[in-house]
């Protein structure tokens, strides 16, 4: 490889001369024939010539100083003048497009921009322009990309002002594929008729969400609604704490029951269930309904089951949701038609791996993207950290 393109990684550029000091200098010339900016004319005259002092990447801890000898030329066709350009960096700029890309890089991997600016001789406001242009250029290269076949939608808030956000991951891909200001149909319909290939989407993961479904349905017609795991269990362990305080109403209080209580019992140890039968059997009630509590949440933990598996366990959850709904407790009697408003989207769980999880942990990223920020007010500019922190790009 030259020696042009590892030190100065520019095409079209020759080193005359390097000096070892506080700052490596670079001297370099243009090797490229030169014509008319406007007319593409080879009919030049120089008018002027001048040294073009750019800061270029570091070496290690040390910077460089990138020094070219350029001209200003009259184009005797067109009468007009014009600068010399080189590729790799951009008019009237200071610094190469390699440099600013490494500064926008660091500050993308965590060092603060006031480290930055102490480091490399350069103002805050500087690197977080440079960020800026960095991620607006990564954000560009998937705007206008399809939908993925597995989507992820979910919440998360953003501002007091604002409300919440809806954010659309790929779960294929574990990315974030966009996120948009509003949780309702209203505010989500000028986002969902701009997205390309929404036919393309199979399957869409969602919490129990009577809007998002309403949305999916009107918006991704071939795409099957299924269940997030996690929140169905969430809500069925809802539903039976309240039940538990009103058979037990001081059991809340008792920190150590209520761990056992939560959990499933097959992760218990075999101490903590002696201690767990014993409080079943002081509850007079108690024991039927934590049973049959530990039933369902059995059902809903199956993965990847086959068709003939599924059709043997349809009839067994139609029947706990009717003993649900009969039961004679009130948080029970809704849980049993919640169950049966979503018993197609829960079935369908059964048959995949994937939950809103993936969803969950990609909104704890972006909560640290705003805490690192220090909040954002303007939703664009932390959609498009997000999508370059989160999405594709990364």
């Amino acid at each position: 490889m030259p020696l042009e393109q590892i030190i100065i990684n520019l095409p079209n550029l020759k080193i005359v001369d390097m000096v070892n000091g506080v700052k490596i200098l670079i001297y370099a010339v243009s090797t490229l024939e030169i014509s008319c900016f406007y007319c593409k004319s080879l009919n030049l005259r120089i008018k002027d010539s001048f040294i073009r002092k750019l800061r270029h990447i570091c070496f290690g801890d040390r910077v460089s100083e990138l020094h070219i000898k350029s001209h200003k030329y009259c184009c005797l066709d067109c009468g007009k003048y014009f600068n010399q350009r080189f590729q790799g960096i951009l008019p009237r700029k200071r610094a190469t497009e390699d440099f600013r890309k490494q500064v926008a890089l660091k500050h993308h991997d965590g060092i603060s921009q006031k480290s930055l600016s102490t480091r490399l001789k350069l103002s805050c406001s500087t690197v977080e322009k440079w960020y800026q242009d960095f991620v607006y250029l990564e954000n560009q290269k998937f705007s206008g990309a399809n939908c993925p076949k597995v989507l992820g939608i979910d919440e998360h808030f953003f501002t007091k002002k604002k409300g919440y956000a809806t954010t659309f991951c790929d779960l294929a891909r574990n990315k974030v594929f966009d996120v948009t200001l509003g949780r309702s149909e209203r505010a989500l319909e000028p986002f969902l008729k701009r997205l390309k290939g929404r036919k393309n989407v199979r399957v869409v993961l969602m919490d129990l969400s009577e809007t998002y479904r309403s949305i999916v349905k009107k918006y991704f017609e071939r795409a099957l609604i299924v269940a997030d795991r996690f929140h169905v269990i969430r809500l069925i362990n809802h539903h039976f704490l309240n039940t538990w305080k009103q058979l037990d109403p001081n059991g809340k209080y008792n920190r150590g029951l209520l761990s056992l209580i939560r959990r499933h019992h097959w992760n218990l140890k075999p101490e903590q269930l002696v201690s767990l039968q014993k409080y079943l059997d002081s509850v007079p009630g108690l024991r039927p309904v934590y049973e049959f509590k530990q039933q369902l949440n059995q059902l809903m933990v199956f993965k990847t089951l086959p068709k003939h598996l599924c059709k043997k366990y349809i009839p067994i959850f139609l029947q706990m949701i009717a003993d649900l709904k009969c039961s004679g407790f009130t948080h029970l009697n809704k849980l049993g038609n919640t169950l049966e408003n979503w018993q197609e989207e829960i079935v369908r769980m059964w048959r995949f791996t994937k939950t809103n999880s993936i969803t969950e942990g990609l909104h704890n990223k972006m909560e640290m993207i705003s805490r690192r920020a220090f909040g954002f007010r303007n939703f664009e500019n932390y959609r498009l950290r997000v999508r370059v922190h989160c999405g594709y790009a990364w």
